[in-house]
């Protein structure tokens, strides 16, 4: 199944705002009728007063209709065909609104939903909505990847409820299943993020995902122990991320070198001051020595591989690299005069 961002309205509000127009398309009725109160008779052919007019107007739009008032005069009856009756449906639809939002509801997600498939491609599928998924996601974001762009697969519901909650496109199921991930159009995917909470279903989803793409899509895969790094690989995922050894060596690096861990921090948190960017080399910068090049350029990658600066093929930078450089990523503030 599928879920679809939306905005949801406050169940008070709904019912409040619904209690409002009835009661104010009642008065305005009300309104009417004691305006033109001449052009109606009553039964016991008494003046219509407030209270009658009031009565009038209830069982009418009620659709009750005693018929112990009548419109006589030519404009009463006018009023009655173009205002009061056409008030009278206004008047039941209001009353059923509640079933006519679910249906109004059901078509509008079976139409986002075929408008989605129609357009849905070269996007990212995010396996698991966990404190892996969500940092996952966040980062996409800050790199400025559209929210229509991101699917994320989960099964639990409320890990997918937050997803959706964001703004996200969710799968409900799991991500092993070769019919969710085709749910999830993963043939037409640009990646696919496995941040399962096992290893064991990152291997499944892995294999499951190359077998659905024939490794045409990028597979990016989480794995908690540096073991099961090489069988991930294996599966098909083109880069492993194993979050058991690095988290140990930042805590290793915080004991020997705390400075150097607050660079790490800041190179991975959005908006602190430095961070990590990559871009294609120019056509005037081929040729020279990337240390030559401002901003800093760390790594060089070419034909896939990372190419270290201490290298003898980092020396140099060739057609078709991309340059691995860090940014100023600090927030910009303008001051005004």
């Amino acid at each position: 199944m599928i879920h679809f961002p939306r905005v949801r309205q406050s169940p008070l509000r709904a019912i409040g705002v619904r209690l409002l127009a009835a009661v104010a398309l009642v008065m305005l009725v009300v309104l009417i009728v004691y305006v033109d109160r001449d052009g109606y008779r009553d039964v016991t052919e008494t003046p219509l007063s407030l209270l009658d007019s009031a009565y009038y107007a209830v069982v009418t739009l009620s659709t009750t209709g005693y018929g112990d008032i009548t419109p006589i005069s030519e404009s009463a009856r006018l009023v009655n065909v173009f205002v009061i009756t056409p008030a009278r449906v206004l008047f039941l639809i209001i009353l059923v609104g509640t079933t006519l939002e679910v249906l109004t509801d059901q078509y509008r997600t079976n139409l986002r939903l075929s408008r989605w498939r129609r357009k849905v491609k070269d996007h990212v599928i995010v396996c698991g909505y966990g404190t892996k998924g969500r940092s996952a996601v966040n980062v996409l974001l800050e790199d400025g990847l559209d929210k229509s762009k991101i699917v994320v697969v989960e099964r639990d519901q409320t890990a997918l409820r937050s997803a959706v909650a964001n703004g996200l496109v969710g799968v409900e199921g799991s991500a092993t299943r070769s019919t969710t991930l085709l749910s999830a159009h993963v043939k037409d995917a640009k990646a696919v993020i496995i941040a399962t909470h096992s290893d064991d279903a990152a291997v499944l989803v892995t294999l499951t995902v190359r077998q659905l793409t024939a490794g045409k899509v990028r597979i990016i895969a989480a794995a908690r122990e540096a073991e099961n790094a090489p069988l991930l690989r294996q599966s098909g995922a083109h880069h492993v991320i194993v979050s058991a050894s690095t988290a140990g060596r930042l805590l290793g690096l915080s004991t020997s070198a705390p400075p150097l861990i607050e660079v790490v921090e800041d190179l991975l948190t959005p908006g602190q001051g430095m961070a990590l960017a990559m871009r294609s080399a120019e056509r005037k910068e081929v040729g020279f020595a990337p240390r030559d090049l401002d901003p800093l350029v760390i790594a060089l990658v070419r034909r896939g591989k990372v190419v270290s600066l201490a290298d003898p093929a980092g020396l140099t930078i060739e057609t078709g690299d991309l340059l691995v450089y860090v940014r100023d990523d600090r927030p910009s503030v303008t001051t005004g005069v």
